[in-house]
């Protein structure tokens, strides 16, 4: 592997420490080649650490609570920690959920010392310099430790780096008794540590925004600072070798370092259409291949019966329509979904004229009982006689098993409760590679989802009652399988393609290489968020970080003087019955600014569509101008507004 221990300045192993109540615990710096991409790893598994201390970075998400939260420590300090000692000093850093949120604590420390700044002026630069992405949005999936389990580790933390412990718990906490009083939260330390945060898809965005509302309880929904950026895939790390030299033939030359070109992504349509499912037909046959391979290696693990292992060897069949679902075994993922009418489906797989056949994949968490029974349900099922040829559970879900299942299969089957898909990507994945997918409208597929390219199970909806949404979706699942995708697969009436397939094909090629890639999604990153955190460190940190000092000098101003602080109630010049489009009239209101000026501030009008209860369901914000200086602090200041469409709308003014 492309894997090397790395060594410090004496030549020796390199070695990162943090405090522990106990001790310190020390983690050797592991870097493997990524292409060109250094990934540096640490490892807890050193002479210098006792026994359970080693066993630190043995398992994914820890053992127990004390262990998870020292993953975390060694993550964000200790990570921070290895940069410094590389001679690597970011002037951005993004924090990818929120168990790297105690990065936050390192950077405002090392500010703080290599920058003689306060802990305020570095929290100022680590924030406004801070990128914060959010994964989930399924509150349990939020990280959150005790506050008596984390507080004696940030006691030891203080001593070394400076950081007041209670000053840290503040920053993990919900304000106004919100959340759990007694635990220090991960994901709001993080949202509370950088400017720029986000979701991985625009429905992500809104349930972000929806989630942690609460952290700024003066802002309605839409105007919480939690943007959204989509996921993308690499798309030459997922496309079939097939597919990818066909696009060299037909997108043109650019499509590998540009994949959203619309030049490339028109092209599409100029593939033959004999041409593009023999390609896809040859992903098919690998998969069979593949998935025979491994079942009869799964058989002979278990010592199954020769019958039974020799049997492996006719599963699947190549020319069948080919389903596909593989992903973490959660259960709002819910992957028995088909199981919910087990004749039904039965009947569908072994239609003679038009059979199915469909491929599981995928792990629980080892806590994840409910899960793995999922996962015996799904098993025991494909054990049945008439259908041992049609569905097939393959163990030890990897990135190989990924790829044989996206570059293969002809339908992704995607069903979580929605809204609880923060994005998922394996349905991008097998998007590029030709396979149409069978999703409810979550997650990414809101974006993806039209009628040309892929079938939505349902319409949005969300219910209260999940047993009723897992019974109303599961028939309408079935729906779509034996009422348009079946037949839509077979009917080859003009020859021995079927043509209506492979136009949806190519609709989902184009959708997905135009949108749903990486190199779209570090694009917008780059200019959404990187570039203007680079920008804030630039200026906050020149000249001796003046302009750190005043900003931090100005919040303090702010904080003292806002309570003085007066906007009136706005009135108009118009009569707000009767108007039409077009109409505009003048907002007016008087400020109270006391010591503050009319520089410092921003005065709107705040409007929108209004709903039963007169609450402003989607905003609308345009700056005041001061007009006129009464005296005392006092000032007026007017807006014109213009009708620019028809409802019921509220408006009120702010400062």
């Amino acid at each position: 592997m492309p894997l090397s221990e790395v060594a410090g300045s004496d030549g020796r192993p390199m070695r990162v420490s943090i405090p522990l109540p106990e001790g310190r615990l020390h983690a050797a710096v592991w870097l493997l080649k990524v292409g060109r991409i250094p990934l540096y790893l640490l490892d807890a598994n050193v002479q210098e650490n006792s026994a359970d201390l080693r066993a630190v970075t043995s398992k994914l998400y820890g053992g127990d609570r004390r262990t998870r939260l020292r993953q975390e420590l060694l993550l964000g300090i200790g990570g921070h920690q290895m940069l410094a000692r590389l001679g690597i000093d970011p002037s951005v850093c993004h924090m990818n959920e929120g168990h790297a949120a105690f990065l936050a604590l390192a950077r405002v420390a090392h500010l703080m010392k290599s920058r003689n700044l306060n802990m305020d002026e570095a929290l100022e630069v680590t924030f406004r310099a801070g990128v914060f992405t959010t994964h989930t949005p399924v509150p349990a999936g939020n990280e959150a430790f005790p506050i008596d389990l984390i507080k004696p580790h940030l006691d030891v933390i203080e001593r070394e780096l400076g950081l007041p412990a209670d000053s840290v718990l503040s920053l993990g906490q919900p304000p106004n008794g919100e959340g759990n009083p007694h635990e220090l939260s991960m994901t709001v330390l993080g949202l509370r540590s950088a400017q720029f945060s986000n979701g991985v898809s625009e429905l992500h965005g809104r349930v972000a925004r929806r989630m942690w509302q609460h952290l700024w309880p003066e802002r309605a929904d839409d105007e919480v600072p939690i943007r959204h950026v989509t996921n993308g895939v690499h798309v030459a790390s997922w496309l079939s070798g097939d597919m990818a030299a066909m696009f060299d033939r037909y997108l043109g030359d650019e499509w590998r370092m540009h994949p959203s070109d619309k030049r490339a992504t028109g092209n599409i349509a100029h593939i033959p259409d004999e041409e593009l499912w023999r390609t896809h037909e040859l992903g098919r046959s690998r998969l069979v291949r593949y998935a025979r391979e491994l079942l009869e290696k799964q058989l002979r693990a278990r010592n199954s019966q020769r019958a039974e292992i020799a049997q492996a060897k006719s599963v699947l069949d190549h020319d069948v329509l080919t389903i596909g679902f593989a992903r973490r075994f959660a259960t709002y993922k819910r992957a028995i979904l088909l199981l919910r009418d087990p004749e039904r489906f039965e009947a569908m797989l072994c239609n003679e004229d038009r059979p199915v056949q469909i491929l599981f994949a995928g792990k629980a968490h080892p806590a994840d009982h409910e899960g793995k029974e999922f996962i015996k349900r799904l098993v025991d099922f494909s054990q049945r006689p008439n259908i041992r040829r049609h569905v097939v559970f393959l163990e030890n879900y990897d990135i190989a098993i990924a790829r044989h299942l996206v570059q293969g299969v002809d339908i992704w089957l995607n069903t979580p409760r929605r809204p609880h898909e923060a994005s998922g990507t394996s349905g991008m994945k097998a998007a590029v590679n030709g396979g149409i997918n069978v999703s409810v409208l979550d997650g990414w597929w809101c974006e993806g989802y039209s009628s040309d390219c892929g079938w939505a199970i349902g319409a949005g909806e969300e219910y209260d009652d999940a047993e009723y949404q897992d019974g109303v979706e599961s028939q309408a699942l079935y729906n779509i399988l034996e009422n348009e995708a079946i037949p839509a697969f077979y009917d080859r009436e003009t020859g021995d393609v079927p043509l209506r397939w492979l136009s949806m094909m190519k609709a989902s090629i184009r959708m997905g290489l135009g949108f749903f890639t990486s190199h779209r999604m570090v694009e917008e990153y780059d200019a959404e968020f990187y570039g203007p955190a680079q920008s804030a460190f630039t200026q906050l940190t020149a000249e001796d970080s003046k302009v750190a000092r005043q900003f931090v000098a100005q919040r303090t101003r702010l904080a003292k003087l806002w309570p003085g602080v007066r906007c009136s109630m706005p009135v108009t010049d118009h009569e707000m019955t009767g108007l039409h489009v077009g109409d505009r009239f003048t907002v007016r209101s008087i400020v109270t600014l006391g010591e503050l000026l009319p520089s410092e501030v921003d005065v709107e009008v705040y409007y929108g569509l209004v709903n039963s209860e007169n609450k402003i369901v989607s905003s609308q914000v345009d700056r005041m101008e001061m007009v006129k200086d009464r005296g005392n602090g006092e000032f007026v200041y007017t807006r014109e507004v213009e009708c620019a469409k028809t409802g019921r709308y509220g408006f009120t003014a702010r400062v």
